[in-house]
């Protein structure tokens, strides 16, 4: 199924709201700003470290823990330079991942895919981890890029805080607008722990979303080619 991704947290021009479905409507295009670019500016505020380990001292004493013990002394200082890990996506400019390509293909014209791309990213509802595989494919025109790149454009997006279809979203048009091949084709499998291990507690529950551009978008066939190869003998 092609996850039909809205214009994000914005009410359409017209009035209607963001979730109106209009028949035969195609996916709404995404703001390059949001996929070409690193999303902190050099100039962006933000809070001091000495601010954010506070914040987390806060957290602790909200939960009822008492700050002063020794086993927590430290624990503002570790949670902030995990955060410094786990979201350094938010300094990294995925167009710059992908601006490398290689033109000795031999002509070849079909698509290159790469299945199982591991990957963890965190929620932005309740800031909980979701976690699953990633599968890319594209059609390219005479230049290929790096396997690898691939590979880092996923991780680039899942170290944010994300939605699942947003995420799906992203990968799509960052390979589709940096490499214009003639189709790109992402699904992602993911389990979240705001739904395994809080809230409804269903444990082992896996989300997929997809998104299918150019060949892929408008040939059924080459769509159930690709699901064909992601589900093939693993």
């Amino acid at each position: 199924m092609d996850a039909l991704i809205k214009p994000l947290r914005a009410g359409k021009p017209d009035g209607k709201p963001a979730d109106a479905k209009v028949a035969g409507a195609r996916p709404a295009e995404l703001d390059p700003a949001e996929f070409l670019a690193a999303a902190v500016k050099p100039d962006q505020p933000r809070p001091s470290r000495g601010e954010a380990e506070q914040a987390v001292q806060t957290l602790l004493a909200y939960i009822g823990e008492d700050i002063s013990r020794e086993g927590l002394l430290d624990t503002p200082r570790r949670v902030v330079e995990a955060y410094d890990e786990l979201f350094q996506g938010y300094h990294q400019c995925p167009a710059e991942v992908l601006n490398r390509t290689f033109g000795e293909t031999a002509g070849y014209d079909d698509f290159v895919l790469i299945r199982d791309m591991s990957f963890t990213s965190h929620c932005e509802h309740h800031v909980m981890p979701f976690y699953g595989k990633a599968h890319i494919a594209y059609t390219p025109v005479e230049r290929v890029v790096g396997l690898s790149k691939l590979a880092r454009l996923v991780d680039i997006f899942a170290h944010r805080l994300q939605t699942q279809e947003h995420l799906t979203a992203q990968i799509a048009a960052a390979v589709d607008e940096v490499l214009k091949p003639r189709g790109v084709a992402v699904m992602i499998e993911a389990e979240h722990t705001c739904m395994s291990v809080r809230g409804i507690g269903k444990q082992g529950a896996v989300t997929f979303t997809s998104r299918f551009t150019g060949m892929f978008r408008d040939n059924p066939a080459e769509q159930a080619r690709f699901m064909s190869m992601i589900r093939g003998q693993r």
